[in-house]
Parts: C-alpha cells; structure tokens; sequence
C-alpha cells in the first residue's frame, strides 16, 4: 500500500533529456553577459528559456512574467550553478501545475543557494582543481612534453562538464522531489533555511571585502615617560565602538537606496565619486588591512 501511494505520488517531470540538454548548453554562455548590475541574470534567464516555453506552451504572458521573475540580480559559481537551475525549474514546472509558489518563494531559493554553492564550488574548482592540474601540466610543460598543455585543457573542462551535467540533472530531479513536499511545509522549511543563509552569507562578506577608513586625527597625547605622541584618529574611535561599523552603515545605506528604488548603477557611481573625493580631500584613506 505505501509502495503504491509513493508511486502514485511521484511527479510527472515535463523536462526531457533534450530539454536538460539545450538547458546545458545554454548554460555555458552563463557569464556572456556578465553585467556589474544583476551579474549573471540575463544568462541565468537565457538557461532557463527552453523550460519557461515547456511550462508556458501557449501563454505568452506567463512566459513573459518568467523571464521578468529571473532577470533579478543572481551570482554565484559558473560550474555549479547548474545545480540552482535545475532547482529552479523544478519550483517553475510546480508552479505552472498550480502549486502555490510565489515569486519571493523562488526568489529566496535561489539568492538562498547562491552563497553557499560560491563558497563550495570557489575552492574546489578555483582553489583545488584548476592549480593541481595547472602544476601537473606545467611540470611535464617544462620538460618538453606536450601531454602539458592537454592535461591541463582535458581535466579542467571533464571537471566542468561532468558538474554542469549532473548538477543540473541532480538539481531538477531533487528539485522536483523537494516542491511536491510543499504540503507538509518542507519547501517553506527549506526557503526559510535559504534565505537565513544566504543573509548569512552576505553579512560575512561585508565584513571581509569592504574596508572604509577614516585617518582624520582626532587627537595627539604626548607620553611623558616614553616622550612618544599618540595619535588618535576617527578610525580608532569608530573600531572602539564596533569594528567594520563603518561598512555596516554603508550597507544599510545601500539597502536603504535599493528599497527606494534607485538604480544600482547610480549608486555604484555614487561610491566611486565619494572615494575619489574622500581620498583627495583626505577624510578617507586606504585601509592597511
């Protein structure tokens, strides 16, 4: 009886293997487009055109609503962002079957899975894979050997095959299984996990890559029994109060501006035109660590 049930409840997947296939080679040209705004959005939107048009035979709008759904911002591991796109067609085909997933669902899910596949597949590929093939090759390259170059060339893009391949596989088809649970609130379960993560994840990388420093001097002691001046800056008072504050600000700033629907880009520019002016003017400097 529960064999039966199970069987009974195991989704009818419309993706065929040529479906995955273009979906596959499409992928390919994921970072064709790379753009400072929504990086890797319009390849991701691109990957997954030959789902949207099996979802949405005939409806034009609801295609269209799809592309507009994944041109959001998205970045993540070229390689191993197949796994999202499976995903995420997954929750499409769901939705199109009637299931209840909004938009912020699919969304959380994927700005949720973003984080934690960069922090996986970065050192695995870029720091693990890519350097010891990279040596392997270039210690018979130094030797003469022509097997160098081709070791090189053969492994690194069997490593990106086989991962795109079966990511987006292994994506889908899990991806599938996850959706059908939405009854028993595993998805909500699973996007709530997400998006903790990958805010998580976001506020790790504020504190490690953004440096703001502030060398105005506040004040200067002269220590009589060492005959040294200490001087005291606005930066030292700032890292007394909270380290990386100052980054902090600027990214509830950012937010801020984001939420009130000003453009990415003008606030790029903005942030160039306020370190030119800091550094010249001196109130900003370059941070030392």
């Amino acid at each position: 009886m529960t064999t039966e049930a199970n069987t009974a409840a195991a989704p009818e997947r419309s993706l065929t293997t040529k479906d995955l296939r273009s979906m596959y080679w499409r992928s390919t040209f994921l970072l064709g487009s790379y753009n400072f705004e929504r990086m890797q959005a319009i390849g991701f939107c691109l990957t997954l055109v030959p789902a949207i048009k099996k979802f949405y035979p005939n409806d034009k709008t609801q295609q269209a609503a799809a592309l507009k759904r994944h041109l959001e911002f998205y970045n993540t591991h070229p390689w191993i962002s197949s796994v999202v796109f499976g995903v995420t067609a997954a929750m499409e085909e769901q939705r199109s079957k009637g299931e209840d997933i909004g938009d912020e669902t699919i969304t959380n899910v994927k700005v949720g899975l973003m984080g934690p596949l960069a922090g996986v597949g970065d050192p695995i590929f870029w720091g693990t894979a890519r350097p010891v093939l990279g040596a392997l090759g270039a210690s018979l390259a130094v030797n003469g050997s022509w097997l160098g170059p081709l070791i090189y060339f053969v492994g690194i893009n069997i490593i990106r095959i086989l991962t795109r391949w079966y990511g987006l596989k292994w994506g889908y088809e899990r991806g599938t299984t996850l959706v059908t649970e939405v009854g028993g609130g595993q998805l909500k379960r699973i996007t709530q996990i997400a998006a903790i993560t990958g805010l998580f994840v976001m506020g790790a990388l504020v504190s490690k890559w953004t440096h703001i420093d502030f060398p105005s001097v506040v004040s200067q002691a002269k220590q009589y029994s060492t005959g040294e001046v200490e001087t005291k800056t606005l930066q030292n008072i700032l890292d007394d109060l909270l380290p990386g504050i100052a980054a902090l600000g600027l990214t509830f700033l950012s937010m801020y501006l984001l939420n009130k629907k000003i453009n990415a880009l003008w606030i790029i520019l903005g942030m160039f035109v306020l370190g030119i002016l800091g550094a010249w003017s001196g109130f900003l400097g370059i941070p030392t660590t």
